[in-house]
Order: structure tokens, then C-alpha cells, then sequence
């Protein structure tokens, strides 16, 4: 299926950002991310409620009233949200110059429900975001970066598919769902009152940025090759089953999450598939990337701009590979114990006390681990909520980067299902590593292989809305 970019423009801000904003400088946390645009993808049908027929002509009027609202209160998001409208000054700062956000439109050849029938992870990897593989890693030049991307491509049946992206060395994927939040607010005013989301930006000055170069933990362990990704899906019953199986071999381990018993499982099957590529064991680093506003005392607000988030490390040493999935849940559980108590243990030192353990933080696991599999979950971020003003995404995907990348590490998105109560895992992984989970029994037994997105919902309709909810 071929996809076409019709147009390119910079959205500025509906007002002027002040002088004394026009530099936003980037924190200590935000220096240990890599020059990449991680995309959220949200699936929009033009209509879903209805059986009435609907003309091109139409569909075109339709379409362009909704890209027109879509710019004019991305426009006034951005007031908001002004560091996502300029460009990397240097690695540390942002030169806030109100040039405007990278917007693309898109054209796709093919209807929403012939895609999402058949999704074709290669469309959403390089078609419909606005930076393709390649482009996100290879460029050693920062400056000039732009911080914020858009790319909003439309079906031939009037559905769209709206792609956002932000700098990860500027703010991560909290910082990225409340941007969409408030930009769907602003869009959606016109039928009801505006809730939009105001950022704050306090975590600069609390974890204010270091001169000094920080190591990059992930590149530690980068692997050279080809990298692929596939969609695994955990719908309700598959999550129940793995719940009953941790806490059936187990009397201790109470109440286990669908996040855990997922990761658990995930992590188990790729290491077996390490060791049935190498002929060994390897001892193996599980890593999960914390979302720690809520887990400082006191907590940040959830719309606090900027990266704030922390690894918990867990350590999977020789003849670990038998562990059944609750020694695992509890291994991926005192990971997390430990971040939390030396972030809470301190008072108001905690925060200080993370910034300076950064350059010797787990020295003691890094030294014997051999491999690495990261994991990140957007699961319960009400991506399934952000309403423009036509009604809720049918799909959304929270994912990375594809065969083009040729130096990578091995990487686990989770997010929810439609229903709220499953989970898709997009796994990131060496081609050949990915063969071997492709028929792997066990992680077959639980999760789907790329599913449609619809369910048993075949085909969603295409249809015309009244024109006082355009």
C-alpha cells in the first residue's frame, strides 16, 4: 500500500512565547536520552455509529474541516507546549524561537478497515511517522533538531491516523500523552468545555542539567544487525490464565499485575530463545523504565514537562533461565522496592541523592550481565480517550523503529488493547531472535501474533456525521 506526502508546514503558536522563555534549558535526566523521536499513532474512522451512505466529495469536505481544527488548536496548544514548537539550540537547551512544529499530511491508498483488517507493521513503522529510522539515530548533528514532529495521514475513506512525536532528549512518553490531551481538548471546545492541559516546567529546576557527559545506559548493550518488530497480543483470558499460573506455583506471590505476569512471560521466552541461539546461558539484564512523578514524595503533577522517568534493573544470573513466571514477578517487583525506597528513603535529599548515585548506578549488575531486554509500559495512559471532536481512537500504538536501524538493544512496549483489559507487546528485537519467538510454544499459547486490531469487529463504517459535529 503506498503512502504519499501531500504537504509540509511549521505550526507556530498562537502567541509569541515571552523573551525570557525563549531558551528552555534541558535537566540532568533529560541528558541521558538519545537523539530519537519515540511516535504515538492514534486510529481515527470517520464515522462509527451510523449505516448512511457517504459521497468523495463529502468525505473531502469532512476531511479538511477536521485537518483545518486540527491545526488551529495545535496552534493554541503550542502556546502552552512552546519548547515543542522550537529547535535544539545544543545537547543542552532548547532555543524556544516559535519557527513551529513539523506537520505533514498524508495520503494512504487503501480505507481504515482494509488496514486495520491486516495491519501492515511496516505502514506504521516507516509510513506514518514523520521520521523514519535512519534518520533517528544516524545524525550526530543535534542542533537544529526540531524538538516536536507531526504527520497526519488520511485514508481513502476519510479515517485518519494522526502521528506525534517528541525529541526523547527533550520529554518522554507522559510528556508526549498530555501534548495530545490538551491538543484534543483545545480541538474538542467547540462541543464542550475546554480542559486542556497546562504544562509545568519544574523538573528542569529540580534536577538541574550537569556539564559533565553521563553514560547512556542502553548503549551498553547496543547490538549491530537487523532489527524487526512484531505485535504480540494478551487479550483478557491469556492475562487471567498467567495470573492463575504464577500465583498456582507460588502462596507468596499475591496478586500479580497484567504488566508483570506479561513481562514475566516475555522475558522468559526471549531469554530462551538467547540461549537456543548461543548454545548458553547469558546472564541477563530486565529492565523497566519508571514513571516516577507519582512515586516522589511529594508526587509531580503528571503534566510536569521534560523526562522524568528511572530504570529498575533486575538481574537474571546463571541457571535463572527455569524460573517459573513467579520467581520472575518477584525479581521485576524488588527492582522496583529498591528504586522506590532510595527515591522516598531521604526527605527532600531523594532527588539530589538520585542525581549524584547516576554515575555509578548499578555498577554491581552491570558488570554481570551479558544482555539486556527493556521494557516500557504506557498501559492505563488514557490514550483510548483523546477525543478530537469526532469520537475515540479505534487503535493506538506506542512503538519504535523497524529494519532500518541497524545498531539497536533489544526493547518491549506495553500497551493496552481497545477493551482496557489486554495488553500489546511490540517487540523490538535482532531478526533471528524474532524468528525463534515467532514459533515459540509457549509465548504462543498466551499472546496472538499481529491480530487485527478490530477484534471480532470485522469492518467499521465509513460514514457521514451530522454537520454540526464537524
Amino acid at each position: 500500500m503506498d503512502v504519499e506526502i501531500i504537504s509540509k508546514e511549521f505550526i507556530k503558536p498562537s502567541s509569541p512565547t515571552p523573551l525570557h522563555l525563549k531558551t528552555y534549558k534541558l535537566s540532568l535526566l533529560d541528558q541521558l536520552h538519545d537523539h530519537c523521536y519515540p511516535p504515538v499513532s492514534l486510529y481515527y474512522p470517520l464515522k462509527q455509529d451510523t449505516d448512511l451512505s457517504i459521497s468523495s466529495t463529502d468525505i473531502d469536505q469532512i476531511v479538511s474541516k477536521r485537518l483545518q481544527l486540527l491545526k488551529q488548536s495545535l496552534s493554541e496548544t503550542l502556546s502552552s507546549f512552546y519548547p515543542l514548537a522550537g529547535k535544539m539550540k545544543d545537547k543542552l537547551s532548547v532555543d524556544c524561537n516559535d519557527e513551529g512544529i513539523y506537520f505533514a499530511e498524508a495520503r494512504a491508498k487503501c480505507t481504515l478497515n482494509e488496514f486495520l483488517n491486516r495491519p501492515d507493521l511496516s505502514l506504521v513503522i516507516f509510513k506514518f511517522h514523520p521520521v523514519v529510522g535512519n534518520e533517528q539515530r544516524q545524525s550526530k548533528e543535534i542542533a537544529g533538531a526540531h524538538v516536536g514532529k507531526i504527520q497526519v495521514t488520511r485514508f481513502s475513506c476519510g479515517g485518519l491516523v494522526i502521528c506525534a512525536c517528541i525529541l526523547h532528549m527533550v520529554a518522554d512518553g507522559v510528556t508526549l500523552g498530555s501534548f495530545l490531551m490538551s491538543w484534543a481538548a483545545r480541538a474538542g471546545k467547540n462541543i464542550g468545555e475546554d480542559t486542556s492541559i497546562c504544562p509545568n516546567y519544574e523538573i528542569s529546576s529540580l534536577f538541574p542539567q550537569n556539564d559533565h557527559t553521563y553514560p547512556r545506559e542502553a548503549t551498553t548493550f547496543s547490538k549491530s544487525g537487523k532489527f524487526v518488530v512484531r505485535r504480540f497480543v494478551f487479550d483478557a483470558q491469556a492475562i487471567a490464565n498467567l495470573k492463575a499460573k504464577a500465583t498456582t506455583s507460588s502462596t507468596s506471590l499475591q496478586n500479580p499485575s497484567r504488566v508483570e505476569v506479561v513481562t514475566a512471560l516475555i522475558s522468559k521466552r526471549i531469554m530462551a530463545a538467547f540461549k537456543a541461539k548461543s548454545g548458553s546461558y547469558k546472564p541477563t539484564l530486565l529492565t523497566r523504565v519508571l514513571n516516577l512523578r507519582p512515586l516522589v514524595r511529594p508526587p509531580l503533577s503528571e503534566n510536569s514537562f521534560g523526562n522524568f522517568v528511572w530504570n529498575a534493573d533486575a538481574l537474571c544470573k546463571d541457571h535463572d533461565d527455569e524460573v517459573e513466571l513467579d520467581g520472575l514477578v518477584w525479581k521485576l517487583r524488588e527492582s522496583f522496592t529498591k528504586v522506590v525506597k532510595r527515591l522516598q528513603g531521604d526527605g527532600e535529599g531523594s532527588l539530589i541523592s538520585l542525581c549524584e548515585g547516576i554515575k555509578d548506578e548499578n555498577k554491581e549488575v552491570f558488570a554481570d550481565a551479558k544482555d539486556r531486554i527493556s521494557f516500557s509500559s504506557v498501559c492505563k495512559f488514557p490514550f483510548y480517550d483523546i477525543d478530537f471532536g469526532w469520537g475515540k481512537p479505534i487503535w493506538m500504538n506506542f512503538t519504535s523503529f523497524d529494519g532500518s536501524i541497524v545498531q539497536f538493544a533489544n526493547f518491549v512496549i506495553l500497551s493496552d488493547t481497545r477493551s482496557g483489559d489486554g495488553i500489546e507487546a511490540w517487540l523490538h528485537l535482532l531478526e533471528e531472535d524474532m524468528a525463534l519467538l515467532e514459533l515459540d510454544r509457549e509465548l504462543l499459547g498466551f499472546a496472538s501474533l499481529d491480530p487485527s486490531p478490530l477484534g471480532k469487529c470485522s469492518s467499521i463504517s465509513h460514514n457521514v456525521i451530522p454537520q454540526s459535529k464537524l
